[in-house]
């Protein structure tokens, strides 16, 4: 069974997608960039931004039932590697647990944000 996960509590897809999906006993999030749930871009640094996307996530994984503590692998888009250390500061904050990530730099994120962060987690 595939059950589409929608909140008001993150910001609206942009496009053709769901902001995440739960299937087989997992959830997987659409990439969530730092816009307000209102759809405002929110932040001009990358501490702002990362604590945006990374609050955009948990209220989509609360939606569906979950917690960041059920996420398992990440994968995070930084428009610059330069980056790196400051958004790996707020990422520890919010998800202790450590899950499996990869972290790669991308030549443009859509509305010209510095990160974009997507999610897989077990589903309860």
């Amino acid at each position: 069974m595939i059950t589409k996960i929608q909140t008001t509590d993150a910001p609206s897809a942009i496009g053709p997608y769901s902001q995440a999906i739960k299937a087989g006993g997992f959830i997987f999030t659409s990439g969530q960039i730092p816009l307000s749930p209102s759809g405002e871009l929110i932040g001009n640094d990358i501490t702002a931004q990362t604590v945006q996307v990374l609050e955009n996530i948990k209220a989509v994984l609360e939606s569906a039932g979950a917690t960041l503590d059920s996420v398992i692998k990440t994968t995070v888009f930084l428009s610059d590697m330069g980056n790196f250390t400051a958004m790996n500061d707020v990422y520890a904050d919010f998800l202790p647990s450590k899950p499996a990530r990869s972290t790669v730099e991308v030549s443009r994120l859509p509305k010209d944000v510095l990160i974009e962060i997507e999610a897989i987690a077990l589903a309860k």
